[in-house]
């Protein structure tokens, strides 16, 4: 499963990408307004740090004006995918982009239905939000066994990037039912090298080490 980090902070990605946990970037207007910095800008330094897909949103709803948006974020840099709302004219505006040659995230997904109209109009990637949905009581892993299903019943080449990660129950789940990517911010990727059991271990380790006086250097 690849992982993409969700931010806009260049630091946090650069500690990530040097341990080699990096495979892409996720952005929107909210994270890059968090990191104080011009869109252009800070989307170009985060291209330039990543080998891997790096998502820029659109900031316009009408189909037209989302692909001209679109073709000015794709000009940043080679590994921009353009990231559209899963709307009629965002898929409109994936249709026209992918038939262009473009990756393209299809965001805010919150249906299979949705999942499989974004697959037909081409996505390279389809951004289904876990935690927006267990905010609701609704179970956003059945979302992506859905997705995961019905893509494998058609061959369809979209991505399954699950967005709205927020535990490490959640990374868990979505390797467990197949899901290609998950996106998550830097805190909740690093979390996952957290077990009690291995503080306890350790603890008790350093303490044999003090006791036995035991120096490698």
């Amino acid at each position: 499963m690849k992982f993409f980090v969700d931010t806009a902070e260049i630091d946090a990605i650069a500690e990530l990408n040097d341990l080699g946990m990096v495979d892409g970037v996720t952005t929107n207007p909210s994270l890059i307004k968090k990191s104080g910095r011009d869109i252009i800008e800070v989307t170009k330094e985060i291209c330039a740090l990543v080998d891997g897909p790096v998502s820029a949103e659109v900031t316009a709803i009408d189909a037209k004006t989302m692909i001209a948006e679109g073709r000015k974020l794709l000009e940043i840099a080679d590994n921009i995918t353009v990231k559209v709302p899963l709307t009629w004219d965002g898929l409109q505006a994936c249709k026209a982009l992918t038939d262009d040659g473009h990756k393209v995230n299809v965001t805010l997904c919150f249906s299979a239905n949705q999942a499989l109209l974004a697959a037909k109009a081409g996505a390279t990637f389809i951004s289904p939000f876990i935690g927006r949905l267990d905010d609701i009581n609704l179970d956003g892993m059945e979302l992506i066994e859905d997705i995961r299903t019905i893509y494998d019943n058609y061959g369809f080449d979209t991505e399954i990037l699950a967005a709205s990660i927020r535990s490490a129950n959640h990374v868990l789940d979505c390797a467990r039912l197949g899901a290609d990517v998950i996106t998550a911010p830097p805190a909740v990727i690093k979390a996952l090298v957290n077990h009690p059991l291995t503080d306890k271990g350790l603890a008790a380790f350093l303490a044999d080490i003090k006791a036995a006086d035991i120096k490698i250097l």
